[in-house]
């Protein structure tokens, strides 16, 4: 599969606006500042592929891209942290809910940050994935911020906090160095081709 032929389908408001031909989705959660952007730049091998903004939480609907025509590559509206009304975070939550109510999602990406022990965001994300038998990776972003001391116990916490099953692959990731890349490229590959 060539990560490098992608392009935008839609920016779904609604899930009147999802496609509706059926591919395998892969869908990519996070909070706002975690870098989802960044990952899935790297990913993809481009640069400004994915918004990346200065502020966090420019993802403001589920938006679709298709690579190779063998997928689509979601990327969900980041949460927890980005400054937006009460209101604007409710519109957000029910279309999440509509979207992991239609059961589309082929392998989650649940992106988290390698520095800091997991939010109550994100151990909500995980429990979903969990609860639903959705099958999905955590991806550790940002580990080149971090000494090599901190790896594993960090690590640790993340799977911990998160009540990982052993077989839910947590992968160290740097969107800056490209770390990890190899492996979530492994994830999504057998997810596309399951």
């Amino acid at each position: 599969m060539n990560f490098q032929n992608v392009e935008f389908l839609i920016s779904a408001a609604s899930d009147r606006d999802f496609p509706a031909k059926r591919l395998p989705e892969i869908a990519f959660a996070g909070k706002s500042n975690v870098g989802k952007s960044s990952v899935i730049n790297r990913l993809l091998q481009r640069k400004n592929f994915a918004r990346v903004g200065e502020k966090p939480g420019k993802t403001v609907h589920v938006n679709y891209f298709v690579l190779d025509g063998a997928c689509y590559l979601v990327d969900l509206p980041g949460y927890g942290f980005a400054k937006v009304s009460q209101q604007e975070k409710e519109r957000w939550g029910r279309l999440m809910d509509t979207y992991f109510a239609a059961n589309r999602i082929d392998l989650g990406v649940l992106i988290v940050d390698y520095r800091h022990p997991p939010t109550n965001n994100d151990i909500t994300m995980a429990r979903w994935f969990l609860d639903s038998g959705c099958p999905f990776v955590v991806v550790a972003n940002k580990m080149d911020k971090l000494k090599k001391s901190e790896l594993e116990p960090n690590l640790k916490t993340i799977r911990e906090d998160l009540e990982l099953p052993v077989d839910c692959p947590v992968i160290p990731f740097s969107a800056e160095k490209g770390n990890g890349r190899d492996e979530l490229v492994k994830h999504i590959l057998a997810a596309v081709n399951g």
